[in-house]
């Protein structure tokens, strides 16, 4: 038999030489949650392995993180509700420890990626990305919210401003605010194909942003929907966005390919929170094998062309690569 392609899976060495796709550490950015206090550590029940950080822990986790040669992060902040309100303004509050919060990071730890978040669920009395009146978001009314909430991340010292309110506009109404104030290196990772999964719960657990009435289907994109994601990416690149980001991963790795094949920019993707606490929760019952599933799923995220993968499991993918 003149053609036998399991020659080139004889060995592991064999194996290794063919190997078409690689999955480094730093292709992986671990999303950490903040809170406002001092020795605060709770687990998030629904993500398990998954903790909200008070700032000081933060540090910790972020120089244990680097240790295992993780060094991108993204932030999200999770606000009492008595500091909420319908157009979001503690988000640029100068006292808002989110923004001091990246401020001791890139202090203590200037090595470090750090990415934002930029929309108004986290901070909003309505728990919408986009300001509510008389039960509709409003697209244009919420540009210069987000575009005041990245001037001070940028300020904070951020790297990489993480717009994933979804509103129309918004990468060149944030890219004009910031090179206004300066910071014409910041960039921006735009949630370009971002859908209305059913896939977001513990996240939504984690920061308690759920919508107060209604969904985020009027801004967040069908589920069904594939050619739109293109016409997203081709917006967001018109409007100076640096990285296009697809989320969630797993149900969506042809958005990635296609992204990946019609556009020049780097492309991420998020592997969100019930992605990964579904592997988790198997794991737990005996039913898969933590690691190698693990790594199996970061792999077809990366195979299927992602340069970027936000994860919940990028700490312990770093730990099984160092070991």
């Amino acid at each position: 038999m003149r053609n036998r392609p399991r020659r080139n899976r004889i060995s592991p060495a064999v194996r290794d030489l063919v190997r078409e796709t690689h999955l480094e550490v730093s292709h992986l950015v671990y999303p950490l949650f903040i809170v406002d206090g001092k020795g605060i550590r709770n687990e998030v029940v629904s993500l398990p392995g998954n903790y909200r950080l008070s700032t000081d822990e933060l540090l910790k986790e972020v120089e244990s993180c680097l240790e295992l040669g993780l060094r991108s992060f993204v932030l999200f902040p999770a606000l009492d509700e008595h500091l909420k309100d319908r157009e979001a303004t503690h988000s640029y509050h100068p006292e808002n420890f989110y923004l001091k919060a990246i401020r001791a990071v890139k202090e203590r730890f200037p090595e470090t990626c750090l990415i934002s978040d930029v929309a108004m669920d986290p901070y909003s009395s309505d728990g919408h990305d986009g300001l509510v009146k008389n039960g509709k978001i409003l697209n244009d009314a919420t540009l210069p919210i987000l575009g005041k909430m990245a001037v001070a991340q940028a300020q904070a010292g951020i790297d990489i401003i993480g717009p994933s309110d979804m509103m129309d506009g918004r990468v060149a109404f944030i890219r004009k605010a910031l090179d206004g104030d300066g910071f014409t290196e910041v960039g921006i990772m735009a949630y370009t194909a971002k859908y209305a999964s059913a896939f977001y719960g513990p996240f939504r657990d984690a920061l308690a942003s759920a919508p107060k009435l209604g969904d985020k289907k009027t801004y967040q994109m069908d589920p069904a929907n594939r050619a739109e994601a293109l016409r997203e990416a081709a917006l967001d690149v018109e409007e100076g966005a640096d990285f296009l980001m697809v989320k969630p991963a797993l149900c969506y790795l042809d958005i990635i390919h296609d992204l990946k094949q019609h556009f020049n920019l780097p492309v991420a993707a998020y592997h969100v929170s019930g992605e990964c606490a579904m592997l988790v929760a198997a794991a737990r019952n005996g039913w898969l094998n933590y690691e190698q599933a693990m790594a199996e799923m970061l792999l077809s995220i990366r195979r299927a062309g992602a340069d970027v993968i936000l994860t919940y499991f990028a700490k312990d993918y770093a730990r099984t690569m160092k070991n």
